[in-house]
């Protein structure tokens, strides 16, 4: 969220107080990332310690905060885990949202800085940690798991087919969208088709589902600024799937800084170790997470004209799915029958 939310100040120090014993001395408002339903804040406390705290609205998984803490009682180092409040919740309430604390670490994401081969290594070792790991049965039945729903391809679909009625918004941002859809109406009917035909062969070919963070793209990358230190962040919608659903996104021009295709792959299954990737899972993951995108941004900015400086970046981030050396042509890449 790049707005600050109309919640006041003092309601979330109240809530901080009462759920986790923590005066606040200052919160400060940290505009980042391009969902509308989570900002997060900085917090400090009278003796000066820093808290990252996350506040969600909409659907809120549970296993958005007890997944992550788990897997830091495994040992899985990579990961920040919720602080518990004083009578052992991982959230609070905070109407209209879930509050969510973390410690707060000084650092960029790798979309913001270019992290180093050790860096991509650690990522690669630290996913198959996560892809190997055996799940306790409460956690295993409460994570979604992959049905290659067709959800997203038939929002898409009733996109397309409307764009020449008047039954979206009007105004620059809408128009702008709607001028992009025609001038993409062909490719975009062929990302859908792909993903359709590649489904299908997926569901034939029954692959084994490993736990997956399912949004492992370089934004939820984090780089201790301090020492260097690597965590895998924002665990708001884990699932059961194949592999390949993580693995779509080393190599599939998902915002990393500083590599090519080939050398972040290198690097990265230097620390994953050798694995047997179906090419036609990433196609289709890559295919299938662009469509999501179309759809999911095309539901903000045609039917809603609301959303600030959210609803402009939300265009930015749509447009760049089309540009070269991007994500259509990285699923490309992948698409052995294209």
């Amino acid at each position: 969220m790049l707005e600050k939310p109309t919640l006041p100040e003092t309601k979330i120090a109240a809530c901080i107080h009462d759920a986790y014993g923590l005066d606040v001395s200052e919160l400060t408002f940290l505009p980042l990332g391009a969902d509308a339903h989570t900002a997060v804040y900085r917090l400090l406390t009278p003796d000066q310690h820093a808290y990252f705290l996350k506040l969600r609205s909409g659907v809120f998984q549970e296993t958005a905060v007890t997944l992550p803490k788990f897997l830091y009682d495994q040992g899985v180092s990579a990961i920040i885990p919720p602080i518990p409040t004083t009578d052992g919740q991982l959230w609070a309430e905070l109407d209209p949202f879930k509050a969510m604390l973390y410690a707060y670490v000084n650092g960029r994401n790798a979309r913001q800085v270019k992290i180093t081969p050790a860096h991509w290594q650690q990522f690669g070792a630290a996913l198959r940690q996560i892809h190997t790991i055996q799940l306790p049965p409460t956690l295993h039945h409460a994570l979604r798991q992959e049905t290659y729903t067709p959800q997203w391809r038939e929002m898409v679909k009733g996109f397309l087919a409307r764009l020449n009625t008047n039954t979206f918004v009007n105004d620059p941002i809408a128009n702008d969208t709607r001028t992009l859809l025609q001038t993409r109406h062909d490719e975009i009917q062929h990302l859908v088709l792909r993903a359709e035909q590649l489904a299908q062969t997926l569901i034939t070919q029954q692959h084994p589902f490993v736990l997956c963070h399912a949004d492992m793209h370089a934004s939820n990358i984090l780089i201790d600024d301090n020492n260097g230190s690597f965590f895998i962040i924002d665990w708001d919608d884990p699932m059961l799937a194949p592999k390949e659903r993580d693995l779509m996104f080393i190599g599939g021009a998902q915002g990393f800084t500083g590599y090519t295709a080939a050398e972040e792959e290198t690097l990265f299954y230097q620390g994953y170790g050798s694995a047997e990737v179906n090419a036609d899972a990433v196609a289709y993951y890559r295919y299938e997470r662009i469509i999501e995108d179309i759809a999911l941004f095309c539901e903000d900015l045609l039917l809603s004209d609301e959303g600030g400086e959210d609803r402009a970046q939300a265009l930015i981030y749509l447009q760049s799915n089309f540009l070269p050396n991007s994500t259509i042509e990285a699923a490309y890449r992948a698409d052995r029958s294209r």
